[in-house]
């Protein structure tokens, strides 16, 4: 009831008709896994430095259909953040502008449901420039990698406590891990513990 009237003030604040495709019927079975890179963890003082996100279609991933951008951040980036995402302010000096990016990012997903591991924060960060720029939050459905892992894991942890660690659940899942950390690696990733997750009774 709730999510039902939340959604609707949502789709009447859209302030550019453009982008009513945001709430149209998403295209069946096919989700939009995502990851973004990000100057810290605060969303209302951080910004996004990159995104990568792939299409699922049924098991698949379409990497033929893969999304990877840089943005450009009002500001230089610190050094501790660079030591963590290996982003340089040199890798930005070609990248969009953040409501380019957006712009773009949007029609990538579409309508389809947006997957991701902590999506949550990707999401609000993403929200940061869309509330301003059409008057919205993303619309689409959200669906959490780490709480599929955890409904299919509960059943089998009599204390409730499970590790929900990116790395963790990868080689619980018998998945491999990339070495290199960007948006992109991360955003397949998690696309192929999705598909595992949704393809198994237990793990």
């Amino acid at each position: 009831m709730f999510a039902s009237f939340f959604a609707k003030r949502n789709a009447k604040n859209l302030n550019d008709e453009q982008y009513r495709f945001l709430f149209e019927e998403a295209p069946l079975d096919e989700v939009v896994v995502f990851d973004t890179e990000t100057t810290g963890l605060n969303p209302k003082k951080d910004e996004i430095l990159s995104i990568g996100a792939v299409k699922l279609k049924g098991n698949k991933i379409l990497m033929s259909e893969k999304f990877e951008l840089f943005v450009k951040p009002t500001r230089e980036i610190n050094e501790q953040s660079i030591k963590i995402h290996q982003i340089r302010n040199i890798d930005l000096q070609n990248g969009c502008e953040a409501r380019e990016a957006i712009t773009k990012f949007l029609h990538f997903i579409g309508s389809r449901p947006l997957v991701g591991y902590y999506l949550e924060f990707d999401i609000k960060m993403i929200n940061k420039y869309l509330k301003p720029y059409l008057g919205i939050t993303l619309p689409n459905r959200q669906i959490e990698v780490s709480g599929l892992y955890h409904d299919k894991k509960i059943k089998l942890i009599p204390d409730g406590v499970i590790d929900l660690r990116f790395d963790v659940m990868m080689k619980d899942l018998g998945l491999p891990i990339f070495g290199k950390h960007d948006a992109l690696n991360d955003a397949v990733m998690t696309a192929m513990m999705y598909i595992k997750l949704q393809n198994i009774e237990k793990v």
